[in-house]
């Protein structure tokens, strides 16, 4: 993971120093379609009085910017559902769950002639859970706000096409309830790493 960071950080600021500034003009908007795997931080929490472990998925993402100046985009992340098993030391496996993690961010992007443009950004995440199911009878877990914070870097693969590499961290955090009592919060704060084609207009 801490490699995978440093590699994108790194060639994003290789971009940043090629070349005249470039800018993504105001008007602008992309359409992205992609694939990518949500990471949760190891150690999720205390529930039901042991530590909780939530696994890895992988799921498809989709993503909407705008431009509402040279550089400057308000982007939609969505996704098909992510669904992960829930596990309790002492207890083994708990449960699971699906969740959709809609988000909203603020992106700035670094205006270059290289075919590499990076960019960062910064919003507001909803997650929200169902279809929650366990073994141990009527598992509930809260819906999520939080932030979220993103870095990634786009390779020009034609005048309008794009592939994305990017990296997203969320703040996710939910209380959950078995059978109407509180067993505690789950601290998920998962990675997100994807690879997109975007297309521009």
């Amino acid at each position: 993971m801490k490699i995978t960071i440093k590699a994108l950080l790194l060639t994003s600021a290789l971009a940043l120093v090629t070349g005249p500034a470039l800018a993504q003009s105001q008007g602008d908007w992309t359409i992205g379609v992609g694939v990518a795997t949500v990471n949760p931080k190891s150690g999720n929490g205390t529930l039901a009085g042991g530590e909780a472990d939530i696994d890895d998925d992988v799921s498809f993402t989709f993503t909407f910017e705008y431009f509402i100046r040279d550089n400057l985009g308000i982007e939609l992340l969505a996704a098909t559902p992510f669904e992960h098993d829930i596990s309790i030391a002492g207890i083994g496996a708990a449960g699971s769950t699906k969740h959709l993690p809609p988000t909203l961010s603020v992106n700035y992007h670094f205006p270059n002639a290289s075919k590499w443009k990076p960019y960062v950004g910064a919003g507001i995440n909803y997650t929200t859970f169902f279809e929650e199911e366990s073994p141990l009878g009527t598992l509930e877990l809260d819906d999520s706000w939080g932030v979220s914070l993103q870095a990634g870097v786009d390779y020009q693969i034609s005048d309008a096409g794009s592939l994305r590499l990017n990296v997203r961290w969320f703040d996710i955090d939910t209380d959950a309830t078995l059978n109407g009592a509180s067993i505690g919060t789950a601290e998920i704060d998962p990675f997100l790493f994807g690879v997109a084609y975007v297309h521009r207009f």
